[in-house]
């Protein structure tokens, strides 16, 4: 009997093992040294022949592989492949919901309209099979953002190589995210309404509304206060300047909307997420330094009166425009397609975009909105050393093949349960 329960032990263990995610990798102890690779530092400028070197977890050589300098620790030979820096998910729910049918797995949002105190990251999982699987194309950090009501709650960044929420954490509480109200509304079909988009009765009474929340929160954190008001509290950051509002938010006049009444209550650093229409306002977002977070590329736009090319050319519109320009992910099965931002940020590329800048969309541009960009977001001395080999272009599906890949200078897996299927399959059909 003790033979059957033990070796029925050992099978469930050994089934676990295989299933499980990939054990975070170790704290950098050795040193290495990444030379011959074509070098996409991240702020739009290249180094043909590089030599990158890394040492307990920062950058502290990034510059010419011709350099009279000693070559540290292990030594990567990357002649003809390329080295980014890792890729930045911003506006995502990666951890979040792990099987959306599953209610048990969804944690991506709260009940009831304005959570600003409801943190993003303490139902981060580490150990999502999905965050896992974003590795391999070279997403390496994300802003993990809650969905739902009006004000949704608080993103927190993370890298995605770690055993709990603690241990991914880059920083913390970055942004309160709200949703903002549309202008338009269409009537209820199946209550005999007509579907057509019309004005909305209510918009000026739903911005009223906004507007005296936030000056209610102001009031309060200026008061001597009895009792503690937790979402009041938690909007604190706003006021001071430590936090930015991201605004979820499409239209012209509902992004114009957004922003005089955010700066008339006294919040200064904002985000502009979405933004369709944001290029008719683009003087303006420039006028007040308001960078945006546009949808992944790959949609129909959402006007009959738009070029049908407008969702592939927005980006290189609002960066010529001076708007600083970032990619999120929020749209239908957004977790999964988070593995595909690269190849998001390419299609930009393709559509005029210059391919180094396309890059800043997945690096610099998104470290400086998410307020990392003293860490990560590119190749220089000081840095993280959070980067990733590619055999070749990173930014096109066909060529992003990587080879290693460091977060924090720690070496991380590229093995998940997607590759292991297809190399399960590959030899099932023997294909290479």
């Amino acid at each position: 009997m003790k033979k059957i329960i033990y070796s029925l032990l050992f099978f469930f263990l050994a089934g676990n093992s295989i299933i499980a995610q990939q054990t975070p990798a170790n704290k950098q102890i050795a040193d290495y040294s990444i030379q011959g690779a074509t070098a996409h530092l991240g702020n739009g400028k290249i180094i043909e022949n590089s030599l990158i070197m890394f040492s307990n977890g920062k950058i502290v050589f990034a510059g010419s592989a011709n350099a009279k300098i000693a070559r540290r620790g292990t030594v990567i030979d990357a002649k003809g492949k390329h080295v980014y820096p890792g890729f930045i998910a911003a506006n995502a729910t990666l951890g979040l919901v792990e099987i959306d049918a599953v209610k048990a797995s969804d944690d991506e949002d709260e009940i009831g309209a304005n959570n600003p105190h409801i943190r993003s990251l303490i139902a981060y999982n580490a150990e999502s099979k999905v965050v896992e699987s974003m590795r391999p194309n070279g997403v390496l950090m994300a802003q993990i953002t809650p969905r739902g009501g009006l004000i949704s709650g608080t993103s927190s960044v993370v890298q995605l190589d770690a055993w709990n929420w603690e241990d991914a954490v880059i920083k913390t509480d970055d942004a309160i995210h709200m949703n903002w109200p549309g202008s338009f509304t269409s009537g209820k079909w199946w209550l005999g309404e007509d579907p057509a988009l019309k004005p909305d009765k209510n918009y000026a009474k739903k911005i009223s509304d906004i507007k005296l929340y936030f000056t209610n929160a102001k009031a309060y954190l200026a008061s001597k206060k009895d009792k503690k008001h937790l979402p009041y509290e938690a909007t604190k950051g706003l006021f001071n300047g430590t936090q930015k509002l991201f605004v979820h938010v499409n239209g012209q006049r509902e992004i114009t909307d957004a922003i005089l009444m955010t700066k008339d209550i006294g919040i200064e650093k904002i985000v502009i997420v979405h933004g369709n229409e944001a290029d008719k306002v683009a003087d303006l977002l420039v006028k007040n330094n308001i960078p945006v977070v546009l949808e992944r590329p790959h949609r129909n736009p959402d006007s009959e009166d738009v070029a049908y090319d407008y969702t592939y050319t927005i980006a290189k519109v609002l960066t010529d425009k001076g708007v600083v320009v970032s990619l999120g992910m929020e749209g239908q099965m957004e977790r999964m397609n988070t593995r595909n931002l690269p190849f998001y940020a390419g299609t930009f590329a393709a559509y005029g975009l210059d391919k180094e800048v396309a890059l800043q969309l997945l690096t610099s541009n998104t470290a400086k909105i998410l307020g990392i960009d003293d860490i990560v977001g590119t190749l220089e001395v000081g840095k993280d050393a959070t980067l990733f080999v590619s055999e070749g272009d990173a930014l096109d599906m066909r060529t992003n093949i990587l080879s290693e890949a460091f977060i924090q200078g720690r070496k991380i897996s590229l093995e998940t349960h997607q590759t292991k299927l297809w190399k399960r399959y590959s030899n099932k059909y023997k294909t290479k």
